[in-house]
C-alpha cells in the first residue's frame, strides 16, 4: 500500500477533526517562531481531537457509513491482497475470450499455505475506476472467477474472496453476454465446492453483484463495510420516487456490519482502525490476516462434507420469519 503523504480526502463530519488538526497545527506552528513551549496544551488538543474522532466514528449513521465505505482512498481488493500475502501471482482471462479487469485473481500463499484469492477491484481515481469499471464486474468476471475457484478445488487451495462493488455491471451488452446466468452459476457451484471459502465484505456490496463470489462457510465484514441488495439511493428512487431520501432508505435497509450480525447474515465482524481502514491501510490489513488465518484454521479441521452441509444451512437459515397467529 503507498504509504507516500497525500493531502485527505475528507467526508462531510470529518470537517470538525480537520478544523482542530489545523488549529493543532497553527498553534505549534505559532509557538516554534515565538520560541514558546506550549507541549502540554498541543498534549490537551490531540487528546481531544483523538477523543472526538472516537465520537464521531462510533455514531455513525448508515448512511455515513456507506460514505465510509466508498471513500476514494479505502484499500481495495489488490491493496489487501498484496499485503497480507506471502507470495501472489495473479492470473486472468476467463477461458471465453475476456479479462475483466473490475474482478482480479490469483494464486498466493498465506501464513505459508496455498491460496486461491479473488475479488472486485476498484479504481483510485477517474480514469483507473473507467478502466476498472468502477469496480463491476461483467459477466466474464464472474466466469473468471469461477475458473480460478474451479482451480482451487481441484488443488485443494483454501478460497478467499474479497467483496467491493456497486453492483454487477448492468449495460446492455452484459444483459446480452448473460450477466444473471453467471451470478446464478456462481451461486449454485459454491455451494459444492470441497474446499473452505471465507469471503469478506471489505467496502461497499450491493446486489447480484456481491453475490456472485459471496457464498462461503464463513462471511465476514469490516466495521464501516456495507451489505445491501441495492443501494440507498436506488431504493429511495423506486420507494419514494426521491433519491434525496437515500438516508431514509438506508436505516431501512439494515446495511452496516452490526444490523447483518444480529440478523444471522454475517459471521464475524472486523473491526477498523478509529477514522475507518483508509486512516490505516496497513493496521486494517493485519486485522483481516488474524481474521483469515483464524477462520481457515477452524474450517480445515472440518471434512469437506461437513463444510457443504454447514454451507447450506447458514444460507437456510438466512430470512427465515414466523408469522403471528391471532
Amino acid at each position: 500500500m503507498a504509504t507516500t503523504e497525500r493531502k485527505p480526502l475528507l467526508l462531510d463530519f470529518e470537517k470538525p477533526l480537520a478544523e482542530l488538526a489545523a488549529r493543532i497545527d497553527q498553534i505549534r506552528s505559532l509557538a516554534e517562531e515565538n520560541g514558546v513551549d506550549v507541549s502540554s496544551e498541543i498534549r490537551k488538543l490531540e487528546a481531544r481531537a483523538m477523543q472526538l474522532r472516537e465520537e464521531i466514528f462510533s455514531t455513525l449513521s448508515p448512511f455515513q457509513r456507506l460514505q465510509v465505505a466508498r471513500h476514494p482512498r479505502r484499500p481495495s481488493t489488490l491493496d489487501y491482497i498484496q499485503s497480507i500475502s506471502d507470495e501472489w501471482m495473479e492470473l486472468h482471462g476467463d477461458r471465453c475470450g475476456g479479462d475483466d479487469p473490475a474482478l482480479v485473481g490469483g494464486v498466493a500463499r498465506l501464513g505459508g499455505q496455498p491460496v486461491v484469492m479473488l475479488g472486485q477491484q476498484k479504481g483510485r481515481d477517474t480514469k483507473d475506476n473507467i478502466a476498472r469499471n468502477f469496480g463491476m464486474a461483467a459477466p466474464g468476471g464472474y466466469r473468471k472467477a469461477m475458473r480460478l475457484m474451479e482451480h482451487a478445488n481441484k488443488f485443494g487451495m483454501p478460497i478467499l474472496t474479497f467483496i467491493d462493488t456497486p453492483g454487477a455491471l448492468a449495460t446492455m451488452v452484459a444483459e446480452h453476454q448473460g450477466a444473471g446466468e453467471a451470478i446464478a452459476y456462481n451461486l449454485r457451484e459454491m455451494f459444492c465446492l470441497d474446499v473452505p471459502i471465507i469471503c469478506t465484505v471489505i467496502g461497499e456490496a450491493s446486489s447480484g453483484g456481491a453475490l456472485g463470489i459471496g457464498v462461503g462457510d464463513r462471511l465476514l465484514m469490516f466495521e464501516h463495510a456495507v451489505y445491501t441488495i441495492i443501494s440507498p439511493e436506488g431504493c429511495a428512487a423506486i420507494l419514494w420516487k426521491d433519491a434525496s431520501k437515500a438516508s431514509q432508505a438506508a436505516v431501512a435497509l439494515k446495511i452496516i456490519s452490526h444490523d447483518l450480525k444480529n440478523l444471522g447474515i454475517i459471521d464475524q465482524i472486523l473491526p477498523e482502525p478509529i477514522g475507518g481502514a483508509h486512516s490505516d491501510p496497513l493496521q486494517a490489513a493485519t486485522t483481516l490476516k488474524q481474521a483469515l488465518l483464524e477462520n481457515l484454521d477452524q474450517l480445515q479441521r472440518l471434512t469437506s462434507q461437513e463444510r457443504r452441509q454447514l454451507r447450506y444451512e447458514k444460507f437456510r437459515k438466512i430470512g427465515v420469519y414466523t408469522e403471528a397467529t391471532h
